[in-house]
């Protein structure tokens, strides 16, 4: 393309000199007669010499006004001469580029761009789940809705697949909408609507390998809805967790059950009368929503925030309101459980969503009509050999 672009100036630039000259005769002349007295200068009366210096004079006065015009066509063959110029260097340039990759060809170039990819992935897979050592941001995306909400994206989708799903409200909603990318979802460009079968109660929900897991109104009862089929999968009771604001979060509206999902798979946090009201984690089955696992913490449910999922552990913050941070944390790997003492940064100063997705690294947030993004950083160790 320059190389043509070159050769087509080059030809413009030929054209431009040649009528460049052509115009600069044009004005010497011009300007001469213009100088000169037009009336005979030989002292002569003949009329007919008189008519013909007046005719002249006539048409020298209707191209008197070409001469700005002439002015700027120099500076428009100036112009042209510097583009010719910055061709030339761009040339160079690429030349010199062609010169340094010329020795590769572009299927080349490819393998060794897959291989490089394929030698970090590895790399990637020596990392093991990271802890949580900072919470940084947050990142407006929109504002929108009421004060209470959850929006989120699902960890499991392809690179490809942005989808974003918005659900205003912690009762008395059916609606949920999806935008097919965040740009999307900024500009308010709707691309689909799905009214559910049973209301939801809280904002805890979570969009899980192209399904919407969440807890049915005024129920322990946990909903499986598959996107694509608009089908309600599975549905069940979450034996002896309290429902209905009996173990909700600080600041209420029917979070007892808080839904998520990390590296490892799908979780419940709720509460229960047996545990003392305090907060019970449990490892559900994607499929069948059944129970595969749970463990008793000593943490009150009605004292924390809301809490995220990252690697198997649990991480609770102190409140939902200014001056929040992530306080307390539970591994399901040990089952053991430290204070921690993360802060972040409550920008709008009430949060009633807070969810990990492990694609993004992120937590997504809804705070007081805002959804917003945060930031994390892990510390990972590197698997070794030894490692099982």
């Amino acid at each position: 393309q320059v190389q043509n672009m070159s050769q087509s100036i080059e030809v413009l630039n030929l054209r431009t000199q040649r009528d460049f000259q052509y115009v600069l005769k044009m004005e010497t002349q011009m300007k001469g007669l213009k100088a000169k007295d037009l009336y005979p200068l030989d002292g002569k009366s003949d009329l007919q010499h008189v008519w013909f210096l007046k005719e002249l004079k006539e048409k020298m006065d209707e191209l008197l006004p070409l001469i700005p015009v002439l002015e700027q066509y120099k500076t428009d063959a100036k112009l042209i001469t510097q583009f010719k110029e910055e061709i030339r260097n761009l040339s160079t340039v690429l030349t010199g580029i062609q010169e340094e990759i010329g020795a590769y060809d572009y299927e080349e170039l490819h393998q060794r761009v897959l291989s490089l990819e394929t030698r970090l992935r590895d790399c990637m897979k020596k990392l093991t789940c990271g802890k949580l050592m900072k919470i940084t941001g947050p990142i407006t995306v929109k504002i929108s809705g009421t004060r209470f909400g959850a929006w989120m994206t699902d960890p499991l989708a392809s690179e490809k697949n942005n989808r974003v799903w918005y659900m205003d409200s912690y009762t008395n909603n059916k609606i949920v909408r999806e935008y097919k990318s965040i740009t999307d979802f900024v500009s308010g460009a709707e691309s689909r609507t799905y009214n559910l079968p049973f209301k939801w109660a809280g904002t805890n929900h979570v969009v899980y390998n192209g399904s919407l897991y969440f807890n049915k109104y005024q129920s322990n009862i946990i909903i499986k809805y598959s996107f694509d089929t608009g089908r309600v999968l599975a549905q069940r009771s979450l034996e002896y967790a309290g429902f209905h604001n009996v173990y909700p979060y600080t600041w209420g509206g029917f979070s007892d059950i808080d839904l998520m999902a990390d590296e490892i798979g799908l979780w419940a946090v709720y509460a229960t009368n047996q545990n003392a009201g305090n907060i019970v984690i449990s490892q559900l089955n994607q499929d069948t929503l059944e129970v595969l696992k749970s463990w008793s913490t000593g943490y009150p449910k009605r004292s924390a925030g809301e809490s995220f999922m990252i690697c198997g552990t649990l991480y609770v913050t102190n409140s939902h309101l200014t001056g929040a941070k992530v306080y307390y944390s539970y591994s399901t790997k040990t089952s053991t459980y430290e204070y921690t003492d993360i802060p972040f940064h409550n920008q709008y100063f009430h949060i009633s969503m807070l969810d990990y997705n492990a694609r993004d690294r992120a937590l997504y947030a809804w705070n007081n009509g805002h959804q917003v993004l945060f930031n994390v950083t892990l510390f990972h160790v590197i698997k070794t050999e030894d490692d099982t």
